[in-house]
């Protein structure tokens, strides 16, 4: 994905063309932008798009439910949500729905380009900024609790030492599959995207595991 296809969609005029103008002159592909949720979650069907930048708050339809509806259908767009809401809620909403990134307006500019270079690399991006503000904790329950099932199936044998050919062929995946279902859980938990860092995670919390 070195020059990924771009929707962007934002209710605020100003906003939209301001991300759209800084987009454009960093050479991004965008192919279509949007003023509400509607029309972006239909602009997403038409252009099949690599990447979708998405306000949450808009009308018809915020960029949650945006989210929500593409991973019903499994569109495989990544979704990245821009906010000027702080609630952990929605923080730990957009991680249920495996959102691809997260990002404070307030830093969108600083921030936009180093999350679409992680998203184009398939690592989520959560801004640093929406973390330090929540103080969003790792390792107990409440934090266990944003896994899906299948994630927590992973994390499990990954604490059993299983490499990803093996987790694939014991659950009927693709090693793929399980490479994504990996940079979702090291999001969700917090980790940083190094070599080990899920299996020395996974080690240390084993009996939270079973």
């Amino acid at each position: 994905m070195i020059n990924p296809s771009i929707i962007t969609a934002d209710d605020h005029p100003l906003l939209l063309k301001g991300l759209n103008d800084f987009l454009l002159e960093k050479k991004y592909n965008i192919v279509d932008s949007a003023s509400d949720g509607n029309a972006a979650y239909n602009s997403i069907i038409k252009y099949k798009p690599d990447i979708a930048i998405l306000d949450i708050q808009m009308p018809i339809m915020s960029g949650i439910e945006v989210a929500k509806k593409c991973k019903q259908n499994n569109i495989e767009t990544r979704i990245v949500l821009i906010t000027l809401h702080k609630e952990k809620d929605l923080y730990l909403e957009a991680q249920k729905l495996n959102v691809f990134g997260y990002v404070l307006k307030e830093f969108a500019i600083e921030e936009i380009e180093l999350c679409l270079k992680s998203v184009s690399d398939n690592i989520p991006y959560f801004s640093p900024k929406i973390k330090e503000h929540l103080s969003v904790s790792r390792g107990d329950n409440e934090t266990l609790k944003l896994l899906t099932p299948s994630e927590k199936k992973i994390l499990k044998l990954i604490s059993k030492d299983k490499t990803n050919k093996q987790i694939a062929d014991m659950l009927f995946i693709s090693s793929r599959t399980v490479e994504k279902h990996r940079s979702h859980i090291i999001t969700k938990l917090q980790l940083e995207h190094k070599t080990n860092s899920l299996l020395i995670w996974a080690k240390e919390n084993q009996s939270n595991l079973f």
